[in-house]
């Protein structure tokens, strides 16, 4: 699976190359266009279909995918090799191959927020994950040591060479885990913190 993108950072769209019978899952109402013979299915886990996803499957001589977010801004692939993880922000991954898992139960992220369901996920494995972003996406990257502190509305993903820890800015006032209000992230290097330059809550309101 390669991904080519077009048309970013204000309307970016992914075009996933397949090679023959290799599989994407998405959202379904973000494929722009198929090529010809690609099927489209609904994933399931256990029995039960994902509601939403879609499986776009190549045929025997390979095709491909444009997938188009629903909003306007970034798509932005990133490339795991099986070394290290990501954690990413909820609501902000495209595509993904099925060699790219989903873990729900990622003991750090756990730590992070407790019971509580964050506004972080975390993925690993091997190929590329496609990210979306409501804004153009920059990038922070630390030595061993150096520290920057982002907004939880502006994290758009970082690896797990990162040290990551969450804090109120005022204890005293509104706080948020499943969305990120009232807090701030404190990153520590080595590593890349992956930003949008436009809060995603807000461009979703």
């Amino acid at each position: 699976m390669r991904v080519h993108t077009r048309h970013t950072p204000n309307f970016g769209v992914a075009r996933v190359m397949l090679a023959p019978g290799e599989a994407v899952q998405s959202a379904g109402d973000t494929m722009l266009a198929t090529s010809f013979g690609v099927t489209e299915s609904a994933p399931s886990r256990g029995g039960t279909r994902k509601p939403g996803l879609s499986l776009f499957t190549a045929p025997a001589e390979g095709g491909w995918v444009d997938l188009a977010p629903i909003g306007p801004g970034d798509v932005y692939p990133i490339e795991l090799t099986g070394t290290t993880g990501w954690s990413v922000h909820r609501g902000a991954v495209l595509a993904r191959p099925a060699s790219v898992r989903h873990d729900q139960t990622w003991a750090p992220l756990q730590q992070l927020f407790g019971a509580d369901s964050g506004f972080l996920d975390h993925y690993s494995g091997t190929g590329p994950l496609v990210l979306t972003a409501p804004g153009p996406v920059d990038s922070f990257k630390l030595a061993a040591g150096e520290m920057v502190t982002v907004r939880p509305d502006y994290v758009l993903a970082y690896p797990d060479t990162l040290q990551c820890r969450l804090r109120a800015v005022d204890p005293s006032g509104p706080q948020s885990l499943k969305t990120g209000e009232g807090l701030v992230l404190d990153f520590a290097g080595p590593g890349i913190v992956l930003v949008q330059a436009r809060n995603r809550r807000v461009s979703h309101a």
